[in-house]
Order: C-alpha cells, then sequence, then structure tokens
C-alpha cells in the first residue's frame, strides 16, 4: 500500500511493503491530491531494473536500510548480542500503521499524520518500531524503538547490545552540494559548504554534547542554493547528549542524509523486555534556507516550553563584576539596569559555596556566607523592588574536586574506571545516576527557587563528556564502569522536566560554554539558549545566523556587550552592539556603571526600540537577501506572518567589493501590497553618503522591494542601518 502525508506545505509518499520499513517515494513540495492508482503507480515508476549483479532494487530503500536487503553501504540498524550472535537485523514480517493523533511534543490538540511501522525478527528475538511524523510544519520526524523481545531460547541468550539506529531519508537527485557548521568556542556556527561526491560525509560529536563546532543543519541541494532559491533537504538531531548526522552517497542508488544519537561501546544493552528509544531525526526542506528554517521555528513555536509571554529584556552580570561580587555595585547595576529599561536582572557565577574563582566552590549549591553574609535577599528585594525579575546561574551537571559535595561524594563524579575522564577549566562531571545525585540536585536548585522568588535559571555545562562512566552501579546503567552519557542525557531532561513541573512558570536557558548545546531536544525543555559566549558584534552576525537557521529569534539570547568585547579585543560603537543584539532575545552583559550618561541614554532608546518590535521580531519569519557576490555586506530581516510589516538591518562587515554598490531587494515582503520604507531609527552620526530614502521616506510596492530594492548607504565597516518597511494597504 502506498500512503500520502499532506501538512506544511510538504507531501510524503510512503510505500508500505511487507518485507520491510516505509520506503519514501517523495519527500518535498506538496504534490496536491493524489487518488489510489496515482499512488499505486508512484511506487511502480520509482522502482528500477535489476543491474546484471545486483541483489536488490536500488529505489526501494526503507528509513532503516540494512544489510538482510542487499544495502552494503552504511547500515542504519547495527545491533549485537554479547555472546556475538544476531549481529544482522532481518525481519521475517513488518506490519504498518496509519495514525493521527495529537504529537507528544507538541500537546493536545495538534494532529499529526504519522506511519507506525512495527518489523519483528522471530530468528534473533528482536523487533524495530518506526514512527514517522509529518508535523504541522511540514517537518518530519523520524524514530525507532528495539526491544530485546523476552521468552522462548532467548532465557539463555545475552543482552542485546544496541551500537546505533539511524533513520535515513532519500535526497532528491540532483543535489550535489552540502551545507552544515562548524567553529569553535567563541566562534559558533559558521557556516560551510562542500560538494558531495562518492561516499559518506559525517559529522560526528563525541563530548556528550552536539558541541560548539555542532554541524546542527546538516543540508544538501543543487550547487548554489540560497536563502530565498534553491531546493534544499537538511537533518538535525533533537538530542542534547553525542550525536551522528551523516550524508551517504554510495554508487548504489539514491543519495540517503540521516542522523541518530552515538553510542558508546556497550553503553546501551537491552536484557529481555527492554527496549531503547532512539531520539527524533528532524527533517525539514524548503526552497531556499529560509524556507527550511521557517518550518523548525514553527515547530518550535508549537511545542508547550515555547514562552507565550514577551521575552523580558535582562542584564546578566557576568563580563561586567565576573567573580567579584560585591552588594553595593550590584546595587548600583540593578538601578542603572531598571533606568534603561531591563526587565530581568540575572547573577551569573560566583554567589555559592567557596566560589571566588573557577577553581572551587562548584557543586556546592548554597549561598556563600563569605560573599553575602546576608543572603541574596538584599540584592533580590532591590531588584523585584525596581519592577525587574531575578535570575541566577548553575552549572548543575559539573563540580569541582576542590568541593564540599566532592568530598562528601567522591562516588558522584564521573570517570572511565582507571583515572580518565579529564579535567576541563578545573571541574569534572557529576554522575546525575548516582544514587542521590539527582535529588541533590533537584532540592538544592528547588530550594532557592523558592526562597528567592527565581524567575529564570542560567543553567551553564562547560565541560564536555569525555571518557566518563558511572563509578558506581546506578539504577540507571545496572552495572559497574559503563558508559554514561546515553543516562547522563536522559537524567537531565527528568531534572529540567521535573522543575518545570514544580514552577510552572520557571524559564530555563541553555548554556553550555556559550553554544555548544543547542538542539531541539533541549529545547522541549529549555527557553532561551546563549548562542556564544562571544558578544563581539562582529563575530556575532555571523554565530546569530546561523544558530537563527535553527532556532526562531525569541529562543536566542542576543547581549549587547562593553565598547571593548572582552573575548576578541575589538572597539565596536554602541549602536552596532546594540543593533546586532536587537534580533533575538534581547540583553545587556556590560558595566552600565562605567558608561556615561549618554551611552545610557542611547542603549534606553534602542531597547524601547526593541520592545516595540518585539511582537514582529518574536513571531515573523526570518528573512535573507541572497548576497553571494559580496560576504561584506548584510541585508536580514523579520516579515509579519501575514505581510502587514518588516524590519531589517543593513550591515556591513567589512569593505565591500562594489562602491558604491547597487540597489539591493528587501526579501518576502509580499510583492501585491505597498509598503512605506523609513530608518528605524536615526544613523550612526557619521554616516554622510546616504540615499534619498533615508531623509524622505519612500512607497514603492512589495513587488519591487522585493526584486530591484533600495539603493544602499555607503556603510563603514561594522556599522549597520535598521530599516522598517509598513504596508499601506
Amino acid at each position: 500500500m502506498t500512503l500520502h502525508l499532506r501538512s506544511g506545505g510538504t507531501s510524503l509518499v510512503l510505500d508500505t511493503p511487507s518485507d520491510r520499513f516505509p520506503v519514501v517515494r517523495h519527500w518535498g513540495a506538496d504534490l496536491g491530491p493524489l487518488d489510489g492508482s496515482a499512488l499505486q503507480d508512484a511506487g511502480r515508476a520509482s522502482a528500477t531494473t535489476l543491474g546484471s549483479n545486483s541483489a536488490w532494487i536500488c529505489n526501494d530503500l526503507p528509513i532503516l536500510p540494512h544489510a538482510s536487503l542487499g544495502w552494503s553501504a552504511r547500515p542504519a540498524i547495527a545491533l549485537h548480542r554479547v555472546d556475538g550472535t544476531a549481529f544482522s537485523f532481518h525481519p521475517t514480517r513488518v506490519e504498518h500503521e496509519w495514525r493521527a493523533e495529537d504529537s507528544p511534543a507538541v500537546g493536545e490538540g495538534s494532529s499529526a499524520p504519522m506511519v507506525v511501522s512495527t518489523a519483528v525478527d522471530e530468528s534473533h528475538g528482536v523487533s524495530i518500531v518506526s514512527e514517522i511524523r509529518l508535523e504541522e510544519s511540514g517537518l518530519v520526524r523520524v524514530r525507532a524503538t528495539v526491544t530485546n523481545e523476552p521468552g522462548g531460547r532467548l532465557e539463555l541468550i545475552s543482552g542485546l547490545v544496541v551500537d546505533e539506529i539511524t533513520p535515513a531519508l532519500p535526497l532528491p537527485q540532483g543535489a550535489d552540494e552540502i551545507l552544515d557548521m562548524s567553529g569553535h568556542h567563541i566562534n559558533e556556527r559558521r557556516l560551510q559548504r562542500h560538494r558531495l561526491t562518492a561516499g559518506t560525509h559525517l559529522r560526528e560529536s563525541w563530548e556528550g554534547r552536539p558541541g560548539h563546532d555542532a554541524a546542527t543543519w546538516l543540508a544538501a541541494g543543487r550547487a548554489g542554493f540560497g536563502w530565498r532559491a534553491g531546493t534544499v533537504h537538511g537533518v538535525h538531531l533533537a538530542w542534547s547528549g553525542s550525536t551522528r548526522c551523516l550524508i551517504m552517497n554510495p554508487s548504489q542508488g539514491r543519495a540517503l542524509i540521516g542522523a541518530g544519537e552515538l553510542l558508546a561501546p556497550g553503553e546501551v544493552i537491552l536484557a529481555p523486555g527492554e527496549s531503547y528509544t532512539s531520539p527524533w531525526a528532524v527533517f525539514s526542506w524548503g526552497e531556499g534556507l529560509d524556507a527550511l528554517a521557517h518550518r523548525s521555528h514553527a515547530f518550535l513555536r508549537s511545542l508547550p516550553s515555547h514562552p507565550e509571554r514577551p521575552r523580558p529584556v535582562l542584564l546578566n552580570t557576568w563580563e561586567a563584576v565576573y567573580f567579584d561580587h560585591r552588594l553595593d555595585k550590584l546595587m548600583r547595576l540593578a538601578e542603572l539596569a531598571a533606568d534603561v529599561g531591563i526587565e530581568r536582572f540575572v547573577l551569573d557565577d560566583g554567589w555559592f559555596g567557596s566560589r571566588r574563582d573557577d577553581t572551587s566552590g562548584l557543586g556546592d549549591w548554597q549561598v556563600s556566607a563569605d560573599a553575602w553574609p546576608e543572603g541574596l535577599s538584599p540584592l533580590v528585594d532591590r531588584v523585584h523592588e525596581l519592577g525587574m525579575e531575578f535570575g541566577l546561574w548553575f552549572e548543575p551537571e559539573m563540580i569541582n574536586v576542590n568541593s564540599e559535595l566532592a568530598r562528601a561524594h567522591p562516588d558522584w563524579i564521573l570517570s572511565d574506571g582507571a583515572g580518565g575522564a579529564p579535567e576541563h577549566r578545573n571541574q569534572r562531571v557529576l554522575d546525575l545516576c548516582a544514587p542521590g545525585a539527582w535529588d541533590y540536585l533537584y532540592e538544592s536548585i528547588s530550594a532557592l527557587v523558592e526562597r528567592y522568588s527565581i524567575a529564570y535559571i542560567k543553567w551553564d555545562h562547560n565541560s564536555p563528556l569525555v571518557a566518563v562512566g558511572h563509578e558506581v552501579t546506578s539504577p540507571v546503567a545496572g552495572r559497574r564502569g559503563g558508559a554514561a552519557v546515553h543516562d547522563q542525557t536522559l537524567a537531565l531532561y527528568r531534572l529540567l522536566d521535573a522543575l518545570h513541573e514544580r514552577f510552572g512558570d520557571l524559564e530555563i536557558e541553555s548554556c553550555a560554554g556559550g553554544g555548544g548545546r543547542i538542539d531541539m531536544g533541549i529545547m522541549e525543555r529549555a527557553q532561551r539558549v546563549w548562542a556564544s559566549d562571544s558578544i563581539d558584534a562582529h563575530d556575532r552576525q555571523d554565530i546569530q545566523r546561523g544558530t537563527m537557521l535553527l532556532l526562531p529569534p525569541e529562543l536566542v539570547g542576543t547581549h549587547v556587550g562593553a565598547g571593548r568585547a572582552h573575548t576578541t579585543l575589538r572597539d565596536l560603537d554602541l549602536d552596532f552592539r546594540a543593533g546586532t543584539a536587537l534580533w533575538g532575545h534581547m540583553g545587556v552583559e556590560w558595566d552600565l556603571t562605567s558608561a556615561d550618561d549618554g551611552a545610557r541614554e542611547r542603549l534606553a532608546s534602542v531597547i524601547a526600540l526593541h520592545k516595540e518590535l518585539r511582537p514582529l521580531l518574536h513571531s515573523g519569519l526570518t528573512v535573507h537577501a541572497d548576497l553571494a557576490d559580496d560576504d561584506a555586506l548584510r541585508i536580514e530581516g523579520v516579515v509579519a506572518a501575514d505581510g502587514s510589516e518588516a524590519v531589517y538591518e543593513i550591515a556591513c562587515l567589512g569593505q565591500t567589493i562594489a562602491w558604491p554598490t547597487a540597489p539591493r531587494p528587501l526579501p518576502g515582503l509580499d510583492p501585491g501590497r505597498r509598503y512605506r520604507i523609513e530608518l528605524a531609527a536615526p544613523s550612526y552620526p557619521e554616516l554622510t553618503l546616504r540615499p534619498k530614502w533615508m531623509d524622505e521616506p519612500v512607497t514603492l510596492p512589495g513587488s519591487y522591494l522585493s526584486t530591484t530594492g533600495l539603493a544602499l548607504p555607503i556603510l563603514h565597516p561594522d556599522h549597520l542601518v535598521l530599516v522598517r518597511a509598513t504596508a499601506v494597504d
């Protein structure tokens, strides 16, 4: 039987043969209604003739290709028993069921068509259930559950080891260029391109989180695809542990794109009756990268975890005071923050235990009597008097060896059992599965949230999970010395879920040394991410662009830093720093006590503009102009879903190739409407070479603005202007 799933401008055509998991005949543009005969013919039209030395039909690849079908490239299913048997999954029957039910991730009221397929390998005592779900946004999500079936001869057989489950979908013919991301700490999510050649393009993270160099999206299309044009298909893994994503382009048939959890050897061993469920592999497509991103944005905005109220502008104290927690300085900082329009005050690292630097105290989640002899109440009370919410920094998954917690519970520190798990930033990883550890964190954090009416937690995670295993027998691992990343990730999810259940209004930011843990799995439990520890506005232009290819702007922390960036020592004007921070969940990370009155007044005006634009910025569609001829130039913005308004930045990150440059389009406007174009804020004073529309607003059709566009000012490097488009009919 052939099935046709349609939603969110996406069609998914599936064959459901009795000997394999579903076969994808089409994934992409909505095909419109297809009758029964057309669906059946789609299967016949896609099948190919066997070659002289072929053992399989190359276009009949299921979402989980494996060797028993004759697939000789990398299998999507890798299992074996400890005694070496059951190394090749070979189902004797596969049953398929079509459903339309509430999405467990999205919640009630969101119906998602899905296909559930059950494959049983009676010889090896294994069953695998796959789920394919087409979400309302047009995203396709795929996962699988492996069960070690109990009974019969299995009572004499060793446990079932799960090595890999990597669902994959076919790429369309003609895709010959790959786009993904790379980077490092303070330089995350830089877009990069490669040719799609024969073989496998593999991106992995072995550090227990997606990492600062995470691929984020692994995408492919015909060479030259851009933000607004060119069909592109991509995959993302909704998982906060170790990850794998790949494109396979073998000589045998079609190229496949997929993703799955990266499991350490022996990390998941199933006793009879036990199951393992893979994370969701999330697939998106679009005509241009903007459209691919719009699907993930719409899905994330539909999650129960997504914040419903306006995102409070916040001030974080880290780059203002670091570990120097003096009440008088922090009180003054809070007062100045309120004066410029800040709505949430966040106290960063240094408030607990012996934590006067990064060498000790981590894990002792009690307010330091030395640094805070009266507790946090004097500061918290003043913050609340000023009309701001209070937020607090934690790093619950990490521990300093020099801490009261480590001295009391050395058995709570993850290790490889032979002195491994190296220190990073003087810290080690706390075993969330060790008896008592999870409860200690839950109760310690909960007590502080209740006592100080904490509205927001910055949840940091600075160390990679390298060579980490359970030191003691734990309820999850069930054995000594087993690899810990999988269990640790699930325990983290349980902890975040439990805190949200207890404190319904609590918001949590996912920070991992900046952007080291940004994925759709953590976003089911977090209301914000910290895109990077670098708030250098020059670098943030690229970091934020890459991050917002996955996440909508309201989930991405974007801060105004000091005039001289602490991470790069680059000096930048306030207008550029604030104009770059305006686009996401805006914040300030700057010692305002060192700023003069004029700078604080200018900052206050941009914060006021952000609040005015916030309903648009945090609900609209992100758009980017294709400017491949000049990477120094950026034209990006947000357009209201109904096309009624838009706001853009025209930014210059270096010397442009042409001077002056030709007119450039404003992407995403409704071609059937007319728009008034004007500056959203005054331009910087040194900008003298400016087009006439900047002084006298113009009204033009969207068709003109999105094709021919506007003459550009001659911007200086690392400067920008903000442009507003308002529909007048």
